[in-house]
């Protein structure tokens, strides 16, 4: 099967969407994953974290076949885990602010 054309970097705005599925090689199927996220609840900044996630399971486990569904099921497993990610990454940057303004220090 031949490798999908890979656009122009150029083309688009660095940390946008298109440009993260760009980067990552999965470009041709930002279209099918726009539409899953979005109907899983999922926002921008999750989409981004989900699939440079697939991008690093990607390189240590390539798929051997179909890869639009391997994409898919890795992409759904992964929006998840990114939720879980960036909610905790916000409550320990909440957390660390609240600690550093309750001792006096300021930013």
């Amino acid at each position: 099967m031949p490798k999908p054309v890979r656009p122009s970097k150029q083309k688009f705005k660095m940390g946008s969407l298109e440009h993260y599925f760009v980067v990552t090689g999965f470009y041709d199927l930002l279209p099918k994953a726009v539409e899953l996220a979005r109907k899983l609840g999922y926002d921008e900044s999750e989409m981004i974290e989900a699939v440079c996630k697939v991008f690093d399971k990607s390189n240590r486990y390539p798929p051997a076949y179909n890869r639009a569904a391997w994409f898919m099921t890795v992409f759904a497993e992964k929006l998840s885990e990114a939720r879980s990610d960036i909610l905790a990454f916000r409550a320990m940057k909440k957390r660390n602010r609240e600690t550093i303004s309750g001792s006096g220090r300021t930013d």
